[in-house]
């Protein structure tokens, strides 16, 4: 499978990236980095009014996640942001391992997470993505 569009980051021995590939109306995101990159978790989410303002958007989910796996944050952050982006289901997988990680750097990797995940967001709403 070929990956619609793939964005990395890098900063002082981190390393980040998002893939993504449109499944018709549906998104696939991919995130991988750290010194061991792997599968961690996959998290599906799904749009729905939400709770505090009808009239927005928001979004729910549901997780698989690998005992003592912390990948779940940063993926469902991902998946949940996209549905309520662009009211589409949303499916995210991957894994960042990084040993003895510090405050510091999971920072960066959470911010660089919000970062590339708009970036797919503007290329996928815009339709510079293909559907297949």
């Amino acid at each position: 499978m070929e990956w619609d569009v793939t964005l990395t980051a890098k900063q002082e021995g981190l390393s980040l990236a998002l893939s993504a590939r449109a499944v018709g109306e549906d998104l696939l995101l991919c995130l991988s980095g750290g010194t061991r990159p792997h599968l961690g978790c996959v998290v599906m989410a799904s749009p729905r009014p939400s709770l505090a303002d009808p009239e927005k958007r928001s979004a729910t989910s549901s997780v698989l996640n690998l005992p003592g796996h912390k990948d779940e944050a940063l993926c469902r952050a991902l998946a949940e942001q996209a549905a309520a982006a662009l009211g589409r289901n949303v499916v995210c997988t991957g894994g960042v391992h990084v040993d003895s990680i510090t405050p510091g750097q999971l920072a960066w990797l959470s911010q660089q997470v919000q970062q590339l995940g708009a970036q797919v967001l503007e290329r996928f709403d815009a339709g510079t993505m293909g559907a297949y």
